[in-house]
Formats: C-alpha cells, sequence, structure tokens
C-alpha cells in the first residue's frame, strides 16, 4: 500500500492497513450469527490493535452480537475491545 494517506496512518497507529483492508474484506462475507466466526473476528482486531481481550470480554461481545443484534463491523469491535469496564 503506497498512498501517503495510509503509510501516515500506519506510523501513527503501528496498524498495519493492508491487514485492516484483509480483515474489512473477510467481514463482508462473514456469517454473524456464528458464535465461531465472531471470535475469530475479535481475535484478528484484537491482534491487530495489539490488546489482549479476556475471556470475559470476549464472551460479552459474541452476546451483543448474535442475541442482542449488534451490528458487525471494524469499528463496533473495536470500541467494544477499547471499552473499560
Amino acid at each position: 500500500m503506497n498512498n501517503p494517506f495510509f503509510k501516515n496512518i500506519e506510523k501513527k497507529t503501528g496498524v498495519n492497513m493492508d491487514d485492516v483492508l484483509k480483515l474489512a474484506n473477510s467481514l463482508q462475507s462473514a456469517n454473524f450469527q456464528d458464535e465461531k466466526t465472531i471470535r475469530g473476528v475479535i481475535q484478528q482486531v484484537s491482534q491487530l490493535a495489539n490488546k489482549k481481550v479476556p475471556k470475559e470480554l470476549e464472551d460479552k461481545i459474541v452476546k451483543s452480537i448474535i442475541k442482542d443484534g449488534k451490528s458487525m463491523d471494524f469499528n463496533t469491535i473495536s470500541e467494544m475491545i477499547n471499552k473499560k469496564k
């Protein structure tokens, strides 16, 4: 990715934009009623954010998405992971 905008984001965040775009593409066709799929996405986002997600928080995110009907996108998961509760 040679776009200066993305290079600047990578420099500031330390997050590889190619990885972010790959994850975003995988979200488009994922089944978000499948617990295993959701847990996999949570783990990918936590790796990108370089932030460990405790089992209890992962369980809450999965429940929120499957049972409460929360939308599933990179932003939603990232916000949930970064919440301090």
